[in-house]
C-alpha cells in the first residue's frame, strides 16, 4: 500500500503557465517505528523522482510545507509523514495553521494496527470507551478531509478524495490520511489506471449573472467605494486585474495580511494595510466608505476591527470570493467567483464608471500623509536607546531588493510589518497571521525559499518565537537553502506585555524580567545559532545591522543577526480598536478604567454579522 501511495503521488502533475510540473514537490519525513518500515521503504524506492527531506521537528516541517504551498500560490504542495504518537500529534498545530489559512498539505501519520493483534502498541493512546480512537483523531477538527486506512484497497477512494480537496480552491486545506502500520505493508493488486498520470489545472469559477448584476449596481451607487484585497487575489494571480480595476474605476484599495503585495506599494490606489494593524490612510477611508468590495478575504477580526472599523451607518459590502462561506460575511451582496475572473467581468459590466474625483483626491492626500508618518517611525535618527521594531524594519527595508521576501508570524512584528513594509513584488510579503503561530517564522522561511530559491528570504522573528522553534536553521543549512534571519531580542513576549498593560493589567509573566525568576537566563543567541551551523553575529546599532545584512547576502548559508530592541515601543499611529475582553470586576483602578473604554468602543460594533 505504501508503494502504491508513493507511486500515485508521483503521477500527479499540474500545468502552470503552459509548463507541466509535479504537483507534489516532495515529502518531509521524520521516521519512527510507525512509518519507517512501510512508507519509509516506499519513499526510498522513489527518492530520485519524489524527494524526501529530513527535518528536525514535526511541527516545523509541516510549517515549512505550508509556507511552500502559500509561496506557490496553492498550485503545488508537499506531504509530511511521521510515526504514530508524539510525531503525529506534533503536527496538529501546523494542521490548524493550514486549516485557518486554507492552504494545502498532505499529512501521513502512522497509526495503530488495523488487525489489533498487538494492542496496545507503542505510543498508542487508549480510549477506555472507544476502541476505534487513536491519537490521530486529534487531527480530525483541523483537517478538511480525514481518513484512516485500515485495508490497502481503501487507498484508492481515499487518495482521489484527498487530491480533490488539495486542489480545490474552496475546499483547499490540510488532508490527513492516517496509515495503520500493518496496512502500510500489506500487498494488493491495484488497478493500473490508479497510477496513470493526472494533470490538474487551476479551477476558475465564473460569477452568476444575477450576482454580478447586483454587485455592479451596488458599486455604481457608491460615492465612497473602498476595496479590501485578501489572499485570494494572490492565489488567483489577479494582481494585474486588481490594479486595472482600481485605475479604471478610481477606487482606493487596502490589503489584509494575506493580501499584502497584491498591489504595487507605490500605486496611488494602494492605501496599505487595513484594520487593527492598518495604516491611518486605509482606516480613515474604511471608516467613511459606503460600499466595500472585499476580494478573497475571510474578514477576520483584525481586518474588520472586530466589526467596529466600518462606522458609516450606510456602509454596504460586496463579497467577491471563491467560497460562498466567506462571500456572505457582513451580510454582503455575494459574488462567488475566482478573483481574476470575477474582477474582469465586474469591471466590464461597470464600463467607464468611476468613483467621484473628490474621493480619489482624498485617498491620495491620506496616502501622502501616511508616507510621511511611516518615514518618521522608521527613521534611525530618532533613536533614543534601543531601537524599536519599526526602526529595525526600516533598516532591513533599506537593504532589501524588489525581489526579496520578508517572512514573519507572531508577536509585535506582524503589526509593524503590515503597516510599514513595502513589498517590491507580488509574494514579497509572507506573514502567517491567520493563526498567528509562534514558531512558524524560521520553518516558514525555509518553505518559502524552497518554493523559489532565486529570491532572497528575510525572516524577522522575536526572541520568544525563536526560542519556541529554531531547529530548522539546521535543516536550511543541510538543504542548502540560506535564509537571513533578523532576531529582535526584546527580553520576552513584548507584544503581549503591551497588550496586558493596555487592558489595565500589570506587567506580569510576559517579559523575562517580570516573571517569577530565581535568575534571569543569559541567553546567547549567537552561540546557539552558530551551534546549529549558521553564520551568527550580534549588532548594537542599526548601521551595523545594515552592514551585516549586506554580508549575509554574500554568505552561502543561513545567517542570524541579533539586535536588542525596546519592548515598550510600537507604532501608535494607524490601526484601530480590537476587541480584547477586559474584566468587568477588578480591584485595580487601571482595569476599571480600561473596562470603561472597552464598553465605549463596543458601541461601534456592527451586530449580527
Amino acid at each position: 500500500m505504501s508503494q502504491a501511495l508513493v507511486r500515485a503521488l508521483r503521477s500527479q502533475v499540474i500545468e502552470i503557465e503552459g509548463a507541466r510540473v509535479p504537483l507534489v514537490a516532495g515529502v518531509f519525513a521524520i521516521f519512527g517505528h510507525g512509518n519507517v518500515a512501510g512508507l519509509g521503504e516506499a519513499l526510498y524506492g522513489a527518492r530520485e523522482t519524489l524527494p524526501t527531506y529530513r527535518a528536525h521537528n514535526e511541527q516545523a516541517m509541516a510549517h515549512a510545507a505550508i509556507a511552500f504551498a502559500k509561496a506557490s500560490r496553492r498550485r503545488r504542495f508537499m506531504a509530511c509523514t511521521t510515526s504514530i504518537g508524539p510525531g503525529a500529534t506534533n503536527m496538529v498545530t501546523a494542521a490548524a495553521v493550514a486549516h485557518v489559512n486554507r492552504l494545502p498539505i498532505l499529512l501521513l501519520p502512522g497509526d495503530i494496527y488495523a488487525s489489533r493483534r498487538p494492542d496496545p502498541v507503542l505510543q498508542q493512546i487508549e480510549d477506555f470507551g472507544d476502541g476505534t480512537i487513536s491519537a490521530n483523531d486529534c487531527l480530525r477538527p483541523v483537517s478538511r478531509y480525514f481518513d484512516r486506512l485500515m485495508r490497502p484497497e481503501q487507498l484508492i477512494p481515499a487518495f482521489h478524495r484527498a487530491m480533490s480537496v488539495l486542489t480545490d480552491p474552496v475546499e483547499c486545506g490540510p488532508v490527513t490520511l492516517a496509515l495503520c502500520q500493518d496496512t502500510q505493508a500489506e500487498a494488493y493488486d491495484y488497478p493500473v489506471e490508479f497510477f496513470v498520470e493526472r494533470v490538474w489545472s487551476i479551477r476558475r469559477p465564473a460569477p452568476d449573472s444575477n450576482e454580478l448584476q447586483a454587485a455592479s449596481e451596488l458599486l455604481r451607487s457608491a460615492r465612497k467605494p473602498f476595496i479590501i484585497a485578501g489572499g485570494g487575489v494572490l492565489y488567483s494571480g489577479a494582481e494585474q486585474q486588481l490594479l486595472d480595476f482600481c485605475e479604471t474605476h478610481g477606487i482606493p484599495c487596502a490589503e489584509t495580511q494575506a493580501g499584502k503585495s497584491s498591489l504595487p506599494a507605490d500605486s496611488i490606489w494602494n492605501m496599505g494595510s487595513v484594520g487593527v494593524t492598518g495604516t491611518a490612510a486605509a482606516n480613515t477611508l474604511a471608516r467613511d466608505a459606503d460600499v466595500v468590495l472585499a476580494i478573497g478575504t475571510r474578514l477576520q477580526d483584525f481586518t474588520t476591527g472586530s466589526h467596529a472599523l466600518f462606522t458609516n451607518p450606510d456602509a454596504r459590502f460586496i463579497g467577491l470570493n471563491v467560497a460562498a462561506f466567506d462571500a456572505m460575511k457582513l451580510r454582503a451582496v455575494t459574488l462567488v467567483a475566482d478573483a481574476q475572473v470575477g474582477l474582469g467581468q465586474l469591471s466590464s459590466l461597470m464600463a467607464e464608471w468611476r468613483a467621484p474625483q473628490a474621493w480619489g483626491d482624498h485617498a491620495g492626500a491620506q496616502k501622502s500623509s501616511w508616507k510621511k508618518i511611516a518615514q518618521s517611525v522608521t527613521d534611525p535618527s530618532s533613536l533614543a536607546s534601543r531601537p524599536s521594531d519599526a526602526q529595525v524594519i526600516g533598516a532591513v527595508q533599506r537593504q532589501s531588493q524588489p525581489s526579496d521576501i520578508v517572512v514573519g508570524a507572531a508577536g509585535g512584528l506582524p503589526g509593524e510589518l503590515h503597516k510599514l513594509w513595502n513589498a517590491g513584488a507580488p509574494g514579497g510579503y509572507h506573514l502567517e497571521y491567520g493563526y498567528s503561530c509562534m514558531g512558524y517564522e524560521i520553518a516558514g522561511g525555509l518553505g518559502v525559499k524552497m518554493a523559489d530559491p532565486s529570491r532572497h528570504v528575510f525572516v524577522m522573528v522575536g526572541d520568544g518565537s525563536y526560542l519556541m522553534m529554531n531547529s530548522e536553521i539546521a535543516t536550511s543549512i543541510m538543504l542548502g537553502m540560506p535564509l537571513t534571519i533578523v532576531l529582535l531580542d526584546n527580553g520576552g513576549f513584548g507584544c503581549i506585555d503591551r497588550l496586558q498593560r493596555a487592558t489595565g493589567g500589570a506587567s506580569f509573566n510576559n517579559l523575562l524580567e517580570a516573571s517569577h525568576n530565581v535568575e534571569l537566563p543569559k541567553i546567547d543567541f549567537v552561540a546557539h545559532a552558530s551551534s546549529l551551523g549558521a553564520y551568527a553575529v550580534k549588532v548594537k546599532t542599526l548601521g551595523d545591522l545594515e552592514r551585516e545584512i549586506q554580508i549575509a547576502r554574500s554568505v552561502k548559508k543561513t545567517s542570524v543577526i541579533v539586535i536588542d530592541t525596546d519592548p515598550a515601543i510600537s507604532t501608535g499611529v494607524g490601526g484601530c480598536w480590537w476587541d480584547v475582553a477586559t474584566p468587568e470586576v477588578s480591584e485595580r483602578a487601571s482595569v476599571a478604567e480600561a473596562r470603561r473604554d472597552y464598553d465605549s468602543a463596543r458601541k461601534h460594533q456592527r451586530i449580527g454579522n
